[in-house]
This record gives C-alpha cells, structure tokens and sequence, in this order.
C-alpha cells in the first residue's frame, strides 16, 4: 500500500471515530466506545450521503461533508434507539 493510502485510511478511521463520538455524545450524553464510534461514524457518513443526495444536495466543502456525516450518524443513533427501545418493551 501507497504511504498516501495508508494516511487516507487512518485520516477516514480518525474522522469516523470523531463523528461516531460526538453523535453519541449529543445523544446518549457519551461515546460507544473506540470501535463503536468509528463504526457509527463511517456507517452515519454513508448514510448522510445517502440521505442528502436523495435530498439533490450536494457538498464540496469539508465541513459540508463533515456536518453530512454527523447527520447521518445523529440519525443513525436515533434509529437504533428506537430500535432497541422497541425490543426491549
């Protein structure tokens, strides 16, 4: 592997482990733990792109893409609340 695609993962990894925490953070009131940060992080940044395309928007921006992915994660996080919310009643 490139150093350059070496450093683009970890870069990925980091910023999935930042948004992962705070989306719990703003949720929960504190992470899900290293492992569980960078999954919601990386999983919630799909699913913001996803959801803001089908929306017609678009970002070039860092912090449009960033805020993107903190979305998807907030919502991310508030599905599966419900979801175990639900299972638990």
């Amino acid at each position: 592997m490139e150093s350059n695609t070496i450093g683009y993962l970890v870069w990925f990894l980091f910023m999935g482990g930042v948004i992962g925490w705070l989306a719990g953070l703003i949720i929960r009131g504190r992470g899900f733990g290293i492992f569980g940060d960078i999954v919601i992080g990386i999983v919630g940044a799909m699913l913001g792109g996803w959801i803001a395309r089908g929306m017609g928007l678009y970002t070039s921006s860092s912090i449009g893409a960033f805020l993107v992915a903190l979305a998807g994660a907030l919502v991310l996080v508030g599905l599966t609340r419900l979801v175990v919310r639900q299972t638990a009643a």
